[in-house]
């Protein structure tokens, strides 16, 4: 059981495909849980899975697929009794989402089917079961986690029983703003984007296949190798402009060029289920002229001015006149991405080489001057200027500076305890028989009892 806790949290990232081999020559069971069973290929497919994204062979790691595999089953079995279920559509909603990544990882649909020698409609059938119960498993899990909260005395206990001469060491952190601005286009630079834009759309309707034309041309990364297609979404995915033009549209239909923060589109409904929609575009991003960067740069040196010479404070200025939705509204505070309670104590490793070296002389409360930058999610140019709240310098982990880390841990430490209590209560009365060729991994030790040896060894003899 020592290592049972440490894995218990894996379930919820554990949402590979196992695919049922389309070449079945010979398949067994490997474990019974309560009324369902997990086959040998549920195992090897997991195995596959964790070989193609770069393990190194170990039979270990079988017997951490077979655990994960037995708390997928009594989660979705106990989801059933407290009657959680998914729909079709969620269901249909995650496969569309994770064909296309594969899709994209792959090179190409062809190439996907190569690999998985079979159609990718035959290979989605096969895996929505597979993916329901998952799905199932991963609600009834959340509603347990969901439940957990840690208290500031929690979180002082916690820390006090942590070996104090093993506490971690801390890099550099920093508290960091940021007030951006992107350029704005004036109608005549924006009319060269809009007139590809509009090329594209042409040979659309002179019989050019969309999903050609997407692959070719289209400028959105995370749909131009899927000809454009973009799944079933719901209107609150898109922006206002483009779930306008969607919902709009009857299936088959081509809409006329539109305009929204990410360039031109014009895109093609392909199908409309309910208040979800499954369309596909082209895009043609605009990008900055240096007339407009230009405009720009004279626009943030008057605000960096203000905020400089004290005329304004930071907060404000940012909140006035930042480009930037995430940050514009917490007064320009830029989150830690890798933290879970939103923090804004940001290691130095972590920031961008830029960010870094415009804050590295600053002392605290000072701001950069204004430099060009591009945003590396979404391309766009622009400049900004950078606030520099706090440094803390390297250090010892503690209480009074690194609370909101430790609370983060104490969070996790809580959530594994409670979950290995569920387990350990739900083998109590769920009948788990695992075969003996498992009986040597020490994962899957709790879940034999005597009685469950007794009946594998048995069975397994027979």
């Amino acid at each position: 059981m020592k290592n049972f806790s440490s894995l218990l949290l894996l379930i919820l990232l554990a949402c590979t495909f196992q695919a049922k081999s389309q070449e079945k020559l010979i398949d067994r069971v490997v474990a019974t849980v309560g009324s369902g069973i997990i086959l040998q290929s549920d195992v090897d497919m997991q195995y596959s899975q964790y070989l193609a994204n770069g393990g190194t062979p170990s039979d270990d790691f079988k017997c951490t697929a077979l655990q994960q595999l037995i708390m997928t089953k009594l989660l979705s079995q106990q989801a059933a009794i407290d009657s959680i279920e998914v729909s079709e559509a969620e269901v249909d909603d995650q496969l569309n989402a994770r064909m296309r990544e594969m899709t994209r990882r792959a090179g190409g649909k062809e190439r996907l089917e190569g690999f998985l020698k079979r159609s990718l409609l035959q290979y989605k059938e096969e895996m929505r079961p597979v993916l329901s119960e998952q799905m199932r498993a991963e609600k009834f899990q959340n509603t347990i986690i969901s439940k957990i909260t840690v208290t500031p005395q929690e979180v002082k206990k916690y820390f006090e029983g942590l070996d104090q001469d093993s506490l971690p060491a801390f890099n550099t952190e920093v508290e960091i703003g940021e007030i951006v601005i992107f350029p704005e286009l004036t109608k005549e630079e924006k009319s060269v984007f809009r007139t590809k834009a509009e090329g594209y759309r042409q040979q659309v309707l002179n019989g050019t296949d969309f999903g050609t034309v997407a692959r070719f041309y289209s400028e959105d990364p995370g749909s131009a190798n899927q000809g454009g297609e973009l799944g079933f979404a719901p209107r609150e995915n898109y922006v206002k402009e483009f779930s306008a033009m969607a919902f709009r549209l009857k299936a088959g239909e081509i809409s006329p060029v539109f305009e929204t923060e990410y360039g031109f589109h014009f895109l093609q409904v392909l199908e409309r289920r309910g208040e979800e929609v499954n369309a596909r575009h082209i895009l043609v991003t605009t990008k900055p002229t240096q007339a407009s960067l230009d405009r720009i740069k004279g626009k943030i040196d008057s605000i960096y001015d203000k905020v400089n010479d004290k005329k304004m404070s930071f907060s404000s200025a940012a909140t006035m006149y930042s480009d930037n939705k995430e940050t514009k509204f917490n007064g320009g505070m830029v989150i830690n991405p890798q933290s879970a309670s939103r923090s804004t104590l940001i290691p130095v490793d972590l920031l961008e080489k830029e960010v870094f070296m415009a804050i590295d002389t600053l002392k605290e409360g000072g701001v950069s001057k204004p430099y060009q930058f591009q945003d590396p999610r979404s391309g766009k140019s622009g400049y900004k200027f950078t606030y520099l709240k706090t440094r803390i310098p390297p250090h010892k982990a503690s209480l009074e500076q690194d609370f909101a880390k430790i609370q983060e841990a104490a969070q996790e430490d809580k959530t594994r305890r409670s979950l290995s209590e569920w387990f350990e209560k739900k083998t109590k009365n769920t009948f788990v028989h695992i075969n003996s060729e498992f009986a040597t991994c020490d994962e899957l030790q709790m879940w034999m009892t005597p009685e469950t040896n007794n009946i594998a060894s048995t069975k397994d003899e027979e």
